[in-house]
């Protein structure tokens, strides 16, 4: 008797880089604009983008900004969610 494995088909997934986590940045009638308010375009994690629109969401607001929609790279994860108070 042998107690050899048998393969079982299973192949893991080829490794990824890490993931880009961004926001776009939407004037009131949801077309994609810039800001001048300074700091990061992207992010290595959700919880580093989320931080960071909660410290200038008020400044983008003043720079025209109506509401942010977070990416995870190429994927929506949320939004638009609103920059009102």
């Amino acid at each position: 008797m042998t107690n050899a494995l048998e393969p079982s088909g299973f192949a893991p997934e080829p490794s990824t880089p890490r993931s880009i986590w961004r926001w776009r940045l939407e004037n009131s009638a949801g077309e994609e604009v810039t800001s001048t308010v300074a700091g990061q375009s992207t992010f290595p994690s959700q919880s580093d983008a989320e931080s960071w629109v909660g410290e200038v969401w008020r400044e983008l607001k003043e720079d025209g900004v109506a509401a942010v929609t977070l990416f995870e790279g190429d994927r929506e994860v949320y939004g638009p969610m609103g920059l009102e108070a």
